[in-house]
C-alpha cells in the first residue's frame, strides 16, 4: 500500500501544498494569500494561525484528511547551519527559528504549522535538506579578510535532490559520486557534491558567484567600496543592487529570460552580450567547482527554471562539456524533493538526524 505524504512549503504570499502517494503527486495547489489579508499582520509569525486555518480549510474543502496521511514534510527553516539530510522537527529547532537569530522566513512558520498538525494527528513531521545546509570544507570558507567568511547559502533542497537523481541515472549511490549541480533560477548556485556532501558552493543569495536574473553575484571589491562611499546610495539601495535589482534586471530592465531571448531573436545585440556574459560566468563557476573536486567529476546537472531555455543550456554546454557529461533536469522540484525525502524516511532508507543547535564540523575536503 502506498504511503500518503503531505508536503507544505510557504512563501511570502502563498503556501504550496502537495499530496503524494509514494512518489506520485496526486494533488498540488498554490494557496494564495491576498495582500489585503496579509497586511493585517505585523510580521510573518502573526500569520501562523491565519495560514494554518487556510490550509485546514483547503484540505477540508477537498475531502483530504490528515488522519489518512503517513507523514507531514515541511520546507526547512532558518536555524543554525547544519549538514544536509532528514531532520525530525523538534521543539529545539522551532525555538531557534522563533528566536530570529538566524533570520526570518515564511518557511519557519510552515515548520510550526506542520509540527502542530503532526502533534494533533500523531504523525511524524520532518524537513529535508534545509536552506541552512552547510557542508563546506574549512578551506572553502576563507577569504583574504579575516572578518569576512564565505557562507553556505544555496538551493540545498533542489541541489541535493537533483544530485541523487543524477547518481541514480548513473546507476550509483549519491554517496559514491562527485557531481556539479547548477541551479539556474532567479538566483544561481553551483555546488560541488563530493561523496554525498556539498563541499563548496557559491553564496547564491547575496555573496558571490555568477550574476543571475536578479542578483549581482561577485563584484570587484574596490569598485563596490567606492560605490558604497560615493554618497549617492544608502545602505538599503546598495543591498537591493546586490539582491533583487542586480544581474539581468540591472542591465536589461527585466529578469524574464524568455523576454530577453525574444529580444535577442529580434536582433538586440546588447541583450545577447549580457545574457552570454551570465552564461560565461556560470561556466567559470562550474570550472572552479571542477577544480575543487580535483577534476574527478562524474557528471554535471543543470536544473531550475532556466534549464528550460535552450539558448542558455547550449551556451553552457559549449563551455563545460569537456569537464564531464551534462545532464538536464528542468524546473524547480522542491515539492518532489520534499516527498522523496519523506519516502526515504518512511522506508527506513535514510535515518533522520537530530537537531542539536550545533553546527556539524565533519566537513573535511
Amino acid at each position: 500500500m502506498a504511503y500518503r505524504i503531505l508536503a507544505v512549503n510557504p512563501g511570502s504570499t502563498s503556501t504550496k501544498i502537495a499530496l503524494f502517494e509514494d512518489d506520485h503527486k496526486v494533488m498540488a495547489r498554490n494557496i494564495a494569500h491576498p495582500p489585503q489579508e496579509l497586511s493585517a499582520f505585523q510580521n510573518v509569525w502573526e500569520q501562523q494561525a491565519y495560514r494554518q486555518r487556510t490550509l485546514i480549510s483547503f484540505l477540508s474543502e477537498n475531502d483530504l484528511s490528515l488522519a489518512d496521511c503517513d507523514i507531514i514534510v515541511a520546507r526547512g527553516g532558518t536555524t543554525r547551519p547544519i549538514s544536509g539530510g532528514i531532520y525530525d522537527i523538534t521543539l529545539e529547532m522551532l525555538a531557534d527559528m522563533k528566536s530570529g537569530r538566524y533570520g526570518t522566513h515564511p518557511t519557519n512558520v510552515g515548520c510550526h504549522i506542520a509540527f502542530e498538525l503532526g502533534k494533533r494527528y500523531r504523525k511524524p513531521v520532518i524537513c529535508v535538506d534545509p536552506p541552512v545546509t552547510d557542508e563546506m570544507c574549512p578551506v572553502a570558507k576563507y577569504t583574504g579578510i579575516p572578518e569576512i567568511r564565505r557562507q553556505s547559502s544555496f538551493h540545498a533542497l533542489n541541489q541535493k535532490a537533483i544530485a541523487r537523481k543524477l547518481a541514480a541515472d548513473l546507476g550509483k549511490n549519491y554517496s559514491d559520486i562527485n557531481v556539479i549541480i547548477c541551479h539556474l533560477g532567479g538566483g544561481i548556485s553551483v555546488g560541488a557534491h563530493q561523496g554525498g556532501r556539498v563541499v563548496d558552493v557559491n553564496n547564491a543569495l547575496n555573496g558571490d558567484g555568477p550574476f543571475s536574473p536578479e542578483r549581482a553575484g561577485g563584484i570587484p571589491a574596490a569598485s563596490l567600496v567606492e560605490l558604497c562611499f560615493s554618497g549617492e546610495y544608502e545602505k538599503g539601495a546598495i543591498l537591493k543592487k546586490l539582491t533583487g535589482q542586480g544581474g539581468l534586471t540591472a542591465h536589461l530592465g527585466t529578469a524574464d529570460c524568455l523576454e530577453i531571448i525574444e529580444r535577442i531573436g529580434s536582433g538586440d545585440q546588447r541583450a545577447a552580450e549580457v545574457l552570454d556574459a551570465m552564461c560565461y560566468q556560470i561556466a567559470k563557476e562550474v570550472g572552479a567547482m571542477a577544480a575543487a573536486l580535483r577534476g574527478k567529476v562524474d557528471g554535471i546537472g543543470l536544473t531550475g527554471s532556466l534549464a528550460h531555455a535552450e539558448y542558455i543550456v547550449s551556451k553552457l554546454k559549449t563551455h563545460i562539456s569537456f569537464i564531464a557529461p551534462v545532464y538536464l533536469y528542468q524546473g524547480e522540484n522542491e515539492m518532489e524533493a520534499m516527498a522523496a525525502g519523506a519516502l526515504r524516511y518512511l522506508r527506513k532508507e535514510e535515518e533522520p538526524k537530530h537537531y542539536t543547535g550545533q553546527q556539524d564540523d565533519n566537513n573535511a575536503c
